[in-house]
């Protein structure tokens, strides 16, 4: 089974993390390389910045901003199969730097991985 969490950037990392990828395209605001501690800052597989401006976090536009974001993801297959090799080893956790928990792209990223992942699995 397939272990992808989501995690704020600025919450305290833990070894039961996993493999820490930071899922932003943009460096969280005051933080250090050594605070975050990601083992991987893959800026390409976060929602475009046309994307995320339009979205603003406003969970009224929450379902139409997961289904755009799914579209993008489907042109990233490289960056999509290098998270789901990394997710195939052990628990992979996802790193966002937004205040909402459950609305963001991390949350989406999770889902559509989690989509794919289940794709490939046989039955």
């Amino acid at each position: 089974m397939t272990d992808i969490r989501t995690k704020r950037v600025y919450e305290q990392a833990d070894a039961a993390d996993g493999f820490r990828v930071l899922v932003d395209r943009v460096w969280p605001r005051g933080m250090t390389k050594e605070q975050v501690r990601a083992d991987l800052w893959l800026k390409s597989i976060a929602p475009s910045t046309a994307l995320r401006q339009w979205f603003g976090h406003d969970r009224s536009k929450w379902e139409e901003f997961r289904r755009r974001f799914w579209v993008e993801l489907d042109a990233q297959p490289e960056a999509v199969a290098q998270l789901l090799e990394a997710a195939a080893k052990g628990r992979l956790t996802l790193l966002f730097s937004a205040r909402d928990g459950e609305c963001n792209q991390a949350v989406v990223l999770r889902d559509y991985l989690l989509s794919r992942s289940r794709q490939q699995t046989p039955s």
